[in-house]
């Protein structure tokens, strides 16, 4: 992703931050079965996890796991300072189980190793190579028998699946209470997207050393993505 993608990425966000949990039930037509899918995900033997939110936006995925796992340590990590702002209100600045990260989580040094790294709708916006290239990273970054999850937004196998997929969420996204310029904002947010395939993605993560790999669920291009590290 070039430095001026990057940037464009990050004022977009900043620009809806404070939009951007109150959008999304309406903006994700299977919004309930897709966080709480992967945060069902989330099993660890440690009686402390330590989990990576990759994208982690406004922690919305990490609220759901954090009501299931709430002796968890977090690590949040946004390009988005007003996106992680939000999440700042949402858990309490203090908070001692909450680190906050401003930074591209594809090129931050890590010091960590993790139970569990998550992501939600947000490597979709990379190009194939770089999501290639951080599926390896995370493995890397997992502990023995820790999982990845990803919530995430696939491209259809085919021409005719992607055009399908497309319409679905239009005729659903439009069906709701959103004003047209939260549907043109949404609409033009598409323009930063960079799908790939779900068959690509499960192969680069097995190809990455992971184990047990599947699609949990799926809804259209809406997918949660499961590896785990032996």
């Amino acid at each position: 992703m070039t430095d001026t993608k990057r940037d464009h990425i990050k004022a977009r966000f900043d620009e809806i931050a404070s939009q951007y949990d109150a959008e999304r039930r309406k903006l994700i037509p299977c919004f309930d079965d897709f966080y709480q899918i992967a945060a069902s995900l989330i099993q660890t033997n440690g009686a402390v996890p330590h989990i990576l939110d990759l994208g982690a936006g406004t922690g919305l995925l990490s609220s759901f796991i954090l009501a299931q796992r709430p002796d968890a340590m977090f690590t949040l990590i946004d390009l988005s300072e007003g996106m992680l702002d939000i999440a700042r209100q949402r858990y309490g600045s203090e908070n001692p189980n909450i680190t906050y990260i401003v930074a591209d989580y594809t090129r931050f040094d890590y010091t960590d190793t993790y139970d569990c790294i998550i992501s939600s709708l947000s490597i979709h916006h990379l190009e194939d190579h770089e999501k290639y290239d951080l599926y390896n990273r995370i493995f890397a970054l997992l502990k023995p028998g820790g999982i990845f999850v990803n919530a995430d937004q696939v491209l259809g196998s085919s021409p005719m699946l992607e055009r399908l997929y497309r319409s679905d969420w239009q005729t659903k996204v439009e069906g709701t209470d959103l004003s047209q310029e939260a549907l043109q904002a949404a609409y033009e947010r598409t323009k930063l997207d960079k799908m790939a395939t779900l068959d690509q993605q499960l192969n680069w993560l097995r190809e990455a050393g992971f184990e047990d790999v599947d699609c949990i669920y799926k809804y259209y291009n809406f997918v949660v993505m499961h590896g785990r590290k032996s």
